[in-house]
């Protein structure tokens, strides 16, 4: 049965996160974090979710808010907007936390939460990846999901012009 108030629960500002993950840290669970835009939620994404989620007890995913989509995207994206992109993860069993961010890159987030490890799809090299330098100074990870072939966004989006 659907529950919106488990829904939105999810769904955690900046401050409510850190007030989670010290609980977190207290149980001894270890905090996995990816971010992204998940402006249309496809195979590729869960994949790299379900990937990410294992490496840890909880996964927290960084959500860029319709203005950065923008910034990052261009003026037709995000298709679909923040509150949508939020809750359909947050819908999702192995996503424990989503937190909207505004700037274009989520280190401050990472600065804040510190996570264990630090997730990103294939198309990355480890070093290169926001937060990496804070991550493994602090004793984390940072790990690299293999990409699935022929699913993104951009390219479902190209499909259909």
């Amino acid at each position: 049965m659907f529950n919106p108030t488990v829904l939105k629960a999810k769904i955690v500002s900046l401050e409510a996160l850190q007030h989670k993950a010290a609980i977190w840290r207290f149980k001894g669970k270890r905090i996995v974090f990816t971010n992204g835009c998940f402006d249309l939620l496809h195979r590729g994404h869960l994949h790299t979710l379900s990937a990410a989620r294992e490496l840890g007890d909880v996964l927290v995913i960084g959500l860029n808010n319709d203005a950065s989509v923008q910034r990052l995207k261009g003026p037709t994206r995000p298709i679909q907007d923040e509150t949508t992109r939020a809750e359909v993860l947050a819908a999702l069993l192995l996503v424990d936390a989503v937190v909207l961010f505004d700037e274009d890159t989520p280190l401050e987030l990472i600065k804040t939460l510190t996570p264990d490890v630090l997730v990103k799809g294939g198309d990355y090299v480890p070093e290169t990846i926001v937060g990496y330098d804070w991550v493994t100074q602090h004793g984390g990870k940072v790990e690299i999901v293999p990409l699935l072939d022929g699913h993104s966004t951009t390219g479902t989006v190209g499909r259909m012009e």
